[in-house]
C-alpha cells in the first residue's frame, strides 16, 4: 500500500477546494484556493498533503467499485496560473541544507499522487486536467499524469527546470513519452522555455484546446460524452495501464536522479531559483490587487 492510500480520508481543506457533480461521479479538485492571499500557485507541501488526502478518500478498493460505473477526476485551479511548479523556496533551503532525505520525501510524495491520476485511481476513473492560465514544472507534469489535458488557449506550458540546472524529476519524460516521440520530449525538457497551449495542442500533448473562458464547458461536455459508454472508457483504462503504464518504479527511480542533481546545484543555479521566486510572488501579490 503506498502513502496516497494511508492518508486520512476526511479533514478540513484550506488550500483546496472540491466539488461533487454529475450524479456524485465527477470529481472536481481546484488548487490553490488561498490564491486570494497572494500565495505563490506552486506545489507547497501542505497543498499537496491537502490533494492526497481528498484523492485518496475518493478512491475505491477494488471491491467498492460498482461494474459499469465510470468516474471522473479534475484538476483544475482557483488561481490565475493553473500551477508554477515545484515549491522553489522549499527547494533552495534543502540544497544549501544538503538535506537529501526531505527532499527526497517531497519527491516521492510527488511521484505518489501523479502515478495515482496516471492509473485512474486504481482503474474506475478517468482524470482530467483544466488547465486555464500557466501550468509550469511539477504543475505541467501533474496534467501530464491526467488522462486527458483541456487547456484553454493564451495558456502556457513548459519545463523551466534547465534554466537553473535541473530537470523535470517528477514524470515529465515518463508522461511526454506517451504522448509524443521521445526525441519531441527530450526537446521540450532540454529548451526550457514556455509553449503556448495552442503549440503543445498542434504537438499533440494537449487533447482538447477551447477558446479562454470555454474551459469548464468543455470539460463538462467531455465528461457527458464519456458517461454515455462508460465500459468502454472503463476497458480502455484496463488497456491503458497494461500497454501503456508508467510505474511508480520507473516514476521513483527517476526521482532520486532528481533529488541527487538538484543536491550538485552549485550558488548560481540557487541564485537563480532565489530570483524565480521573488518574481512569481510579485506576480501572485499584483494579481490579488488586480
Amino acid at each position: 500500500m503506498n502513502q496516497i492510500e494511508k492518508l486520512q480520508r476526511t479533514r478540513p481543506f484550506s488550500t483546496i477546494r472540491t466539488e461533487l457533480t454529475h450524479e456524485d461521479s465527477s470529481h472536481w479538485l481546484f488548487m490553490h484556493a488561498d490564491a486570494a492571499e497572494g500565495i505563490r500557485p506552486c506545489c507547497r507541501p501542505e497543498m499537496l498533503d491537502e490533494m492526497w488526502a481528498f484523492m485518496s478518500s475518493i478512491t475505491r478498493a477494488p471491491a467498492q467499485r460498482r461494474s459499469g460505473e465510470l468516474r471522473h477526476f479534475v484538476l483544475a485551479s482557483d488561481a490565475n496560473a493553473y500551477n508554477l511548479g515545484g515549491d522553489l523556496n522549499l527547494f533552495t533551503r534543502l540544497i544549501r541544507e544538503g538535506n537529501r532525505d526531505r527532499l527526497l520525501a517531497y519527491a516521492q510524495r510527488c511521484v505518489e499522487g501523479v502515478h495515482h491520476l496516471h492509473v485512474g485511481f486504481g482503474g474506475d476513473v478517468r482524470s482530467i486536467a483544466l488547465i486555464q492560465g500557466d501550468a509550469l514544472g511539477g504543475g505541467l507534469e501533474m496534467a501530464l499524469a491526467c488522462h486527458t489535458i483541456v487547456a484553454e488557449e493564451g495558456s502556457g506550458m513548459g519545463l523551466p527546470e534547465v534554466l537553473f540546472g535541473l530537470f523535470p524529476g517528477m514524470g515529465a519524460y515518463s508522461f511526454l513519452c506517451r504522448r509524443v516521440a521521445p526525441q519531441v520530449a527530450e526537446k521540450i525538457i532540454l529548451e526550457g522555455r514556455v509553449h503556448s497551449a495552442e503549440e503543445m495542442y498542434r504537438l499533440g500533448v494537449v487533447d482538447i484546446l477551447v477558446p479562454k473562458g470555454q474551459g469548464v464547458a468543455a470539460v463538462e461536455d467531455l465528461i457527458r460524452q464519456q458517461r454515455r459508454i462508460p465500459h468502454s472508457y472503463l476497458a480502455m483504462n484496463q488497456a491503458r495501464n497494461l500497454a501503456q503504464a508508467v510505474s511508480y518504479d520507473e516514476l521513483l527511480e527517476i526521482t532520486k536522479v532528481w533529488v541527487e542533481t538538484a543536491l550538485a546545484l552549485g550558488d548560481k543555479s540557487l541564485r537563480t531559483m532565489d530570483r524565480l521566486v521573488k518574481a512569481q510572488t510579485r506576480r501572485a501579490t499584483l494579481e490579488v490587487v488586480a
